[in-house]
């Protein structure tokens, strides 16, 4: 039986320096959110993902997959945002039990107000200081681990 494998000096610097930057750079986010606009940035991501479907609609179950969120945290949250007027849930037609969560008029005015701050701080805080190989690389990257990451498939041992 072999051992669990350690991460070398070079991976575990890379890893740490990758989840600091990621809780920073989230947290950073999230603050100029909630000054800017008065949206989380767990809103935004919502409302991203609602303002990407052409009729502004999509069912729970397509939510949570992707945002990768657990379905009681999708639903909690949706509640708030449902206080808020930012969405409602609509029954769906061909599914007595099933629903629609829709985008609603002001949740569309929040991220339209919302999305050039938003941008302009992910463009200063990270892509300002990359080369357009830098990106490409990071694309790259990105892709590769999100390959292995597919749900149903285990990476190759």
């Amino acid at each position: 039986m072999t051992g669990p494998r350690w991460l070398d000096d070079d991976e575990q610097r890379a890893w740490r320096s990758y989840l600091r930057m990621q809780a920073r750079l989230t947290a950073r986010l999230n603050r100029q959110l909630q000054a800017d606009s008065g949206l989380s940035l767990a809103d935004y991501d919502v409302l991203v993902q609602l303002t990407d479907t052409p009729d502004g609609r999509l069912r729970p179950f397509e939510l949570q997959r992707d945002l990768q969120w657990e379905q009681s945290r999708l639903s909690h949250h949706l509640t708030r945002m449902q206080r808020r007027g930012l969405v409602v849930r609509e029954e769906c037609a061909d599914d007595g039990r099933g629903a629609f969560v829709v985008l609603t008029d002001a949740g569309r005015d929040a991220i339209v107000a919302a999305a050039p701050g938003h941008v302009e701080t992910v463009r200063r805080l990270f892509f300002d200081g990359l080369d357009a190989e830098q990106v490409a690389t990071l694309e790259r990257l990105s892709a590769r681990v999100l390959d292995r990451l597919d749900p149903g498939e285990e990476p190759p041992a």
